[in-house]
């Protein structure tokens, strides 16, 4: 069975877990404090050292923090101890999910559906980032989300008109669901609702540790919205792009006004949110940071999930030449570039944790081994976040589906299967190369 992820096209290898103690909130306050990763030409620093990231993406990490009967604590120490014993110095986590009518849409959200806060996730957040600054890492915050996952800008549209499209609706095919989000752009009241959330974000004072976010070196980067595209047609980009913009750098002055110290991220796929076109992804970032790439072979329709080895070759030549476009655009802005997002799926596109992970074993190695060509080189692109993180999470479900009210949350979204991209902790192969990188890639002295 084949699943359509954005509408576009043995326990023995377990990462033994060091430390899994409870943190009280006291000693949370009381780590020491490391400086705020800032933005260095074409490359970032840290207390003047070069940070590189070896990345994952949890997006759950709030859920699993939170005092509710949603959260697992317990789990996200286990998971947090995991991903640093491979070296794993950044995550990228949601720091929003709105709820509303969509289908598929991760519930309970940040934000209930009448737009007032659920203040359980806010203080998951606030207990994720205590745990996650406490190993030395640091998070990039991600603000909003263009997909349908986690509610997102339809549902701040459908807050704002009553009028809402869920994705993969038939009566409504691709790219309609693109073109129908990306009217949040042009929308004046959607557009307050999320700066509203901006604002409870970015300004809020973290309640176990007591330090304003504005000052929390955990923050890597506030970010903008999950892939934020200006549309899915090419005349819907054409009649969109200049909200868009509007939007971006508007939205980029409010977070540094409130908080003048941390990088701001836009959280673009590249040129594939653009129907290609480059100079839209070099205006997009004029006000940001650093440079975001995503890579996504199967969902782009590089590879086929039934027959990896016969078009493996297609697609990895595609993703290098992605990698190499996405390169001269950061060099072209003279900032550093992430790719923080990069998934592939397991051997016969198979969801089982037991399936083999040979061609995303290779397709892995490709991104790290641009990752580590140009850190030799002193390239723009510093790092990568693969996607994503599923640990010790398994399917509930015999059709690999969520369902509301699970709680084994994954990488993998709750529209997609449960499997399908993420990396579990028992993929020891996997786990091996990841290891691999961060030791090509970060100073012995580890993560940090």
């Amino acid at each position: 069975m084949k699943f359509d992820r954005r509408g576009l096209l043995a326990s023995a290898a377990a990462i033994s877990l060091a430390g899994c103690t409870t943190l009280s909130p006291s000693s949370l306050s009381r780590s020491p404090r490391r400086a705020i990763v800032v933005r260095s030409g074409a490359g970032f620093s840290r207390g003047g050292l070069a940070y590189r990231i070896v990345g994952a993406n949890m997006w759950y990490a709030a859920w699993l923090a939170a005092d509710a009967p949603f959260g697992d604590r317990d789990r996200l120490r286990r998971e947090l101890d995991r991903l640093r014993s491979l070296g794993i110095n950044n995550l990228r986590i949601m720091a929003s999910a709105e709820e509303g009518p969509l289908t598929n849409s991760i519930k309970p959200g940040f934000t209930r559906p009448d737009g007032s806060p659920n203040p359980a996730l806010f203080e998951g957040l606030d207990r994720a980032m205590a745990e996650i600054g406490s190993r030395g890492m640091t998070a990039v915050l991600v603000l909003s989300n263009f997909w349908e996952w986690s509610g997102g800008l339809q549902t701040l549209l459908w807050r704002a008109t009553g009028e809402y499209m869920d994705m993969g609706d038939p009566a409504h095919p691709w790219p309609a669901f693109a073109d129908a989000t990306a009217r949040f752009y042009a929308n004046p009241q959607a557009r307050e609702l999320y700066a509203a959330h901006l604002d409870r974000i970015v300004s809020r004072t973290n309640s176990i540790t007591g330090r304003p976010y504005a000052e929390d070196p955990a923050i890597f980067s506030w970010q903008l919205a999950n892939e934020p595209r200006p549309g899915g047609s090419d005349a819907a980009i054409a009649a969109n792009v200049a909200d868009y913009r509007d939007w971006i750098e508007s939205s980029a002055s409010h977070i540094r006004e409130l908080d003048p110290h941390h990088l701001v991220s836009l959280g673009q796929e590249g040129t594939q949110a653009t129907n290609g076109s480059e100079d839209i992804v070099l205006t997009a970032h004029r006000q940001m940071d650093y440079l975001t790439a995503h890579i996504w072979p199967l969902n782009w329709g590089w590879v086929d999930g039934d027959d990896l080895s016969g078009t493996w070759s297609e697609g990895s030549g595609l993703t290098h030449e992605y990698i190499a476009a996405h390169e001269r655009l950061a060099g072209q802005l003279g900032k550093p570039l992430v790719i923080e997002e990069f998934g592939f799926p397991r051997d016969g596109e198979s969801y089982d944790p037991a399936a083999g992970t040979t061609f995303r074993q290779r397709f892995y190695a490709t991104i790290y081994d641009a990752v580590e060509r140009s850190v030799r080189s002193g390239g723009p692109l510093v790092g990568s976040n693969f996607w994503a993180w599923n640990g010790e999470a398994r399917a509930q479900h015999g059709d690999y589906r969520f369902v509301d009210g699970d709680r084994a949350y994954m990488g993998d979204p709750p529209h997609e299967p449960q499997g399908w991209y993420g990396n579990f902790d028992s993929d020891a192969d996997m786990l091996a190369l990841i290891r691999q990188h961060a030791e090509a890639v970060l100073p012995r002295t580890g993560p940090t």
